[in-house]
């Protein structure tokens, strides 16, 4: 008898695994969300500061809304939950500085459900005036999938014209999470910052010191993240591998041309003189491996050695442009001083260079000398990094080629774009110039001997 009712239990048991398996999960309504996007404004008054925040509410997850049907907000009793959720999900994930001092937390003033519809988050004024003004009525119907919690929080200040930093945590609220923040200064300055996950502190109203010390540490980095700039770098350098340790003058020609060429671009295009158009991106990176394909193949060949600053400062000027691609995104956080962030950046990337070099040409004079001969090693590492940047060239163009590329319309900003790269080409033919005097100048002097292949 107990074997029988130790299996009707097993079976039971079974059976209503099976029930809960195949039964719809209410847990997927507390799935993470892919895209979200949070909206902030912030503006200092007196001694006062309001921050206003838009959040969907598919991205305040584990919140036990009061529902009305399926997926509807039952606005009768939802606010205790859209104030509960305004502190979890919101005020414990920003911190706003008033100089180096962190706020205290803030007073949720009005929490308010709004529509899909509702495009009040279009200006501060509406946004604000919308808050403290009627909630929605009980018999609306606000979407549990579309709609939105709009908060107001109040901070304590000392003074409006202190200088103000915000912390925004947001990152966990989506697997894709943006915040767009809109700070209000008390000058009528309107600073807009458009950042994704968790982009660590912003301040609002930076220093030039601040700004410098931030932009110099994004030049380096840019140095090591972009590893297509690295490699086409090292294959400039790899010929020189013995006699720029004998003599270093030899690397000071492609090495300076690059320099120059990229210089002049990527301080150029922080100032919004590059095309606009999505193709651009996907060209310039084609167009940078294929600029490691072809130094490869010098290489290989053994040619254009003389004449490789040439090289360089041609095709430096595309790889400048990728780097300020890269950095344009970060521009937004220079406040007042553009010319400062471009040029700290710059600085950044010297160093970063100079620090690649000096780890580089070492180990390019111990491995010629030890392990192959200059010419052999010189083939092989030109071979397998324009194998590699072949492969990668190919994948960017089949990109490319995904984009339709039109002739841009003859409107006055853009031929106000041309005459701008028409300056930064006489720049450029400028520092051509510039570097043929010096190379004629040192190879008169006997300091400039090209190495040999």
């Amino acid at each position: 008898m107990s074997r029988r009712i130790r299996l009707t239990e097993r079976l039971a048991a079974a059976c209503v695994t099976a029930l809960l398996v195949s039964a719809p999960s209410g847990a997927a309504a507390h799935d993470i969300p892919n895209d979200v996007t949070v909206y902030a404004f912030l503006k200092p008054e007196g001694q006062r500061l309001n921050l206003l925040v838009r959040v969907p509410l598919t991205a305040l997850i584990d919140v036990d809304w009061p529902r009305r049907g399926l997926d509807r907000l039952d606005l009768a009793r939802a606010t205790p939950f859209l104030t509960d959720a305004a502190t979890l999900w919101l005020a414990d994930n920003i911190t706003i500085y008033e100089g180096d001092t962190a706020l205290t937390y803030p007073r949720v003033e009005r929490v308010r459900a709004s529509l899909f519809s509702d495009r009040s988050f279009d200006s501060y004024e509406h946004a604000l005036a919308t808050l403290i003004g009627p909630r929605l009525g009980d018999d609306e119907d606000v979407s549990l999938k579309s709609g939105f919690l709009d908060t107001l929080f109040a901070y304590t200040i000392q003074s409006d014209t202190s200088r103000f930093s915000v912390e925004p945590r947001f990152g966990r609220l989506g697997i894709r999470a943006a915040t767009v923040l809109r700070a209000l200064l008390p000058d009528g300055t309107m600073r807009v910052f458009d950042v994704t996950g968790n982009p660590g502190l912003i301040r609002l109203d930076p220093t030039s010191t601040q700004v410098a010390g931030r932009f110099a540490r994004l030049g380096w980095n840019l140095v090591f993240q972009n590893t297509t700039t690295l490699l086409f770098l090292a294959l400039l350098v790899v010929p020189f591998g013995r006699s720029a340790v004998s003599r270093p003058a030899d690397l000071i020609g492609p090495v300076a041309a690059f320099t120059a060429a990229y210089s002049i671009p990527f301080v150029a295009s922080g100032y919004d003189i590059t095309p606009d158009a999505l193709w651009f991106p996907p060209l310039i990176d084609t167009l940078a491996t294929a600029s490691i394909v072809y130094v490869g193949a010098e290489n290989i060949a053994g040619i254009n050695m003389p004449r490789r600053w040439l090289v360089a400062l041609v095709l430096g000027f595309v790889h400048g442009l990728g780097l300020a691609l890269g950095a344009r995104p970060w521009l937004q956080f220079a406040g007042g001083y553009r010319l400062v962030a471009l040029v700290s950046s710059n600085v950044g990337i010297e160093i970063g260079q100079l620090v690649m070099l000096a780890v580089l040409v070492p180990s390019l004079w111990l491995l010629f000398r030890v392990v192959v001969s200059e010419r052999v090693g010189t083939i092989v590492l030109s071979a397998l990094v324009a194998h590699s940047a072949w492969h990668s060239m190919l994948d960017r163009g089949r990109v490319l080629s995904r984009y339709q590329l039109s002739w841009p319309e003859l409107t006055p900003a853009f031929l106000a774009r041309v005459l701008r790269w028409m300056m930064v080409v006489v720049a450029v033919a400028g520092v051509v110039w510039l570097a043929n005097v010096m190379r004629k100048a040192w190879r008169a002097s006997g300091s400039f001997r090209p190495s040999r292949s």
